[in-house]
């Protein structure tokens, strides 16, 4: 335990050294999402999650996943999203939301606030490298699964650079497919007009209807189950 203790430790100070960069932006920046950290480790003092769940992380899609729970059903899931975050959050934050909780499979939905912010397709795909690299120095063999940025009407605008970012994404993917996956939710999202299917979406065009997230469980749930069978081979 000791020795365990230390490693996690040693891996910590790395990745502080690492992100110094990221660390520094976001106190200049005032830190905006600190409260909702400390609301996480609040909940966790007052009740210790199991390591070994599914943990999801992500921005207000996974915020507002309210049917994880059942659309995963016999498997025990974490949701650590925190609404309006970029990817590059999640990056600054992992050490706090993801690492702690040795997880059994990490599935992360993040990328298209930070490309409507103006930040790069090639930003993207760097953060999610970073922070696919970071989970893997603490724990080597656990599958980390990319769910790929969704066709939002709203942002279509920068539908190019979601695209461009998604592919980034699965060719890293498919580099290493003993411990990373990629899940598609843009092709199941459009409509036979190639367009969005706004029936997906609430008012605003952005965030999801139970319809939507009808279907990302048939596309999420069958993968959370075959690395949960198979352990990530």
């Amino acid at each position: 335990m000791i020795r365990a203790q230390r490693r996690l430790g040693a891996i910590l100070t790395l990745a502080v050294a690492a992100f110094g960069p990221l660390q520094a932006q976001a106190t200049a920046a005032g830190d905006r999402w600190e409260t909702s950290i400390q609301r996480f480790e609040a909940a966790d003092r007052e009740s210790p999650p199991m390591p070994g769940a599914v943990l999801f992380v992500g921005s207000s899609s996974i915020v507002r996943w309210a049917t994880l729970a059942e659309d995963m059903p016999g498997i025990r899931t974490l949701n650590r999203g925190f609404g309006g975050s970029n990817l590059s959050d999640v990056l600054r934050y992992a050490d706090r939301i993801i690492l702690p909780y040795r997880a059994s499979h990490v599935l992360v939905y993040a990328g298209d606030n930070d490309l409507a912010r103006g930040r790069t397709a090639e930003e993207v795909f760097g953060d999610f490298r970073a922070l696919v690299q970071l989970i893997h120095a603490a724990q080597p063999e656990v599958p980390v699964t990319w769910i790929s940025i969704k066709p939002s009407p709203s942002r279509w605008d920068v539908a190019a650079a979601m695209q461009r970012a998604n592919a980034m994404v699965k060719e890293l993917v498919d580099g290493d497919p003993h411990r990373l996956r990629y899940i598609d939710v843009w092709e199941p999202m459009l409509g036979p007009d190639g367009m969005p299917r706004v029936e997906l979406f609430v008012e605003d065009m952005l965030h999801m209807t139970p319809a939507g997230y009808a279907v990302w469980r048939e596309a999420v749930a069958p993968v959370v189950a075959e690395v949960l069978e198979h352990g990530g081979h």
